[in-house]
């Protein structure tokens, strides 16, 4: 198949996974919350009732199996027939390469908050104002599901929320992302920084939060190029998981009053320009570091084989 037939029918595959998916998973939660629950879902939209709060969490978890872990094994087995070379999962990373992950990770924060500020204060034209009321509408109910998602009292279900918001989105996005979307695009414009940055942007879409679209399009850019320069599909999903870790844990921990909410805030003051410019400096230097430590296997080389 050529590349755009490739990404159609990839599409088709994760429609057609999510939607078997959820007729499986509506069958599953009957006996799991009971009959009377599984009735009330369209009104389940009471977030301080607990049992609305499992149910929309289940779901959730359903949702990210069945859009983003179990297609890509499907169109890697149709479009390469060896599906763990077609993902890049075959190849380990080194232990520093790993290292230098976890301090852009760290390092990376005071930039995407400082872009994630500016992205929050854009605002439409006029006759666009309609558009921007229900995009505004729309990230308040999402911010409200996610504050009521990380509201947790127990290690458990600080474990649990670390399970569904890190580990599940850090393995199934980056598969279906950067494993097979990003292929898909690199192929078709023959471009390496092409299909990167076009993935990177449909991943960021995806999310359907415009006030957190250029941060989160950013973050996809670096996990595209860490998988090129790296040849292995490890590497941004480790990325992935420390990103989404460390926000789940610091809302935690500032939930109970263990960390300041102020750690939030780095980079998002009128005058952080220049903790935000250093921030990209050592982004830049470190993923430098990385693309060293790996190019001597050529990996951009085997990546596109």
């Amino acid at each position: 198949m050529k590349p755009l037939s490739q990404f159609m029918f990839s599409i088709f595959v994760i429609i057609v996974s999510f939607l078997a998916f959820m007729i499986l998973s509506m069958g599953l939660a009957i006996p799991l919350f009971g009959l009377d629950s599984m009735l009330s879902i369209p009104t389940i939209g009471d977030l301080n009732d607990p049992e609305s709060i499992r149910i929309l969490k289940y779901f959730q978890v359903v949702q990210s199996i069945g859009i983003f872990i179990v297609p890509p094994f499907i169109l890697g087995w149709l479009y390469h027939g060896k599906i763990i070379e077609y993902l890049c999962l075959n190849k380990s990373v080194n232990f520093v390469s790993v290292l230098l992950v976890l301090v852009i990770s760290f390092a990376a924060s005071p930039f995407i908050n400082f872009i994630g500020e500016m992205n929050a204060n854009m605002h439409f034209p006029g006759w666009l104002s309609g558009v921007e009321d229900w995009m505004k509408n729309a990230e308040e109910q999402a911010a409200e599901l996610t504050e009521a998602f990380l509201k947790v009292e127990t290690t458990g279900g600080l474990l649990f929320n670390i399970f569904m918001i890190a580990f599940l989105p850090a393995i199934g996005e980056e598969l279906l992302f950067r494993g097979v979307i990003q292929r898909i695009f690199i192929n078709w414009t023959k471009k390496i920084h092409w299909g990167i940055w076009i993935s990177a942007i449909l991943f960021s879409a995806l999310h359907l939060q415009f006030y957190g679209f250029v941060p989160r399009m950013f973050l996809g850019v670096l996990f595209g190029y860490l998988l090129v320069w790296s040849g292995s599909i490890w590497l941004p999903i480790i990325a992935h998981f420390i990103n989404n870790g460390v926000a789940v844990v610091a809302m935690y921990l500032i939930d109970k009053d263990l960390l300041s909410p102020e750690i939030e805030e780095i980079g998002t003051k009128a005058d952080s320009y220049y903790v935000a410019g250093i921030s990209l400096i050592l982004i830049v230097v470190f993923m430098i570091m990385i693309k060293r430590q790996n190019s001597e296997d050529t990996q951009e080389i085997r990546y596109l084989k």
